[in-house]
């Protein structure tokens, strides 16, 4: 079983290395939009592919961290969820906090991933080994970047960047694998609901 998705071989090269991956929010796991309750709550969309995406980093030993200017109940929940356990809210100097979490891990920039749409994900970007941007992030952001998503931004970006990372450290397949195998004979079907168990 091969990767279907496929990256150029210096792509995968700067991402072999890597243990820690940056993520902003707004404009990446999002598609950027702010919906605003009547109450004032931030509402924001979340797409199930880079959830998994997630999920997949951790597994692979690799830590992703959320890095965002913007805080919400609804980003929190959707964090905890995922079991995300590095996540910095309201941060408004993005590059020394990412400093802060390299050095918490022992780890440096050359071994360091960072995704982001914007200005102030520039100091992440700037230093880390893999740099990504989603198709509409900024100008400046994508000047910089080593690939540019096919998947925008909240709609599979995300995931995207942590394919790059799974591929080129060859933990995709093995990955994939665990979810394409065959049901285990004799494992209990799920009970439809609204029956008897």
């Amino acid at each position: 079983m091969k990767p279907k998705q496929m990256f150029p071989p210096e792509l995968l090269m700067c991402a072999q290395d890597v243990k820690v991956a940056f993520l902003d929010v707004d404009g990446v796991l999002t598609d950027g939009s702010l919906y605003f309750s009547e109450a004032g709550e931030t509402l924001k969309c979340f797409h199930t592919l880079d959830g998994l995406g997630l999920q997949l980093l951790v597994r692979a030993g690799i830590t992703p961290v959320i890095i965002t200017g913007r805080d919400s109940p609804a980003l929190r929940n959707r964090l905890q969820a995922l079991n995300v356990s590095r996540a910095y809210y309201g941060v408004e100097h993005k590059g020394q906090i990412a400093e802060q979490v390299l050095q918490e891990l022992g780890l440096g920039w050359h071994q360091a991933a960072a995704i982001g749409d914007d200005w102030p994900d520039l100091p992440m970007m700037l230093q880390a080994a893999l740099k990504v941007a989603p198709p509409q992030a900024h100008p400046e952001v994508l000047a910089v970047a080593h690939w540019v998503t096919q998947k925008a931004a909240g709609h599979g970006a995300a995931r995207e960047f942590c394919d790059v990372m799974l591929i080129a450290q060859g933990a995709y397949v093995k990955l994939l694998q665990t979810y394409a195998q065959p049901a285990t004979q004799g494992a209990p079907m799920p009970v439809p609901r609204g029956t008897a168990p």
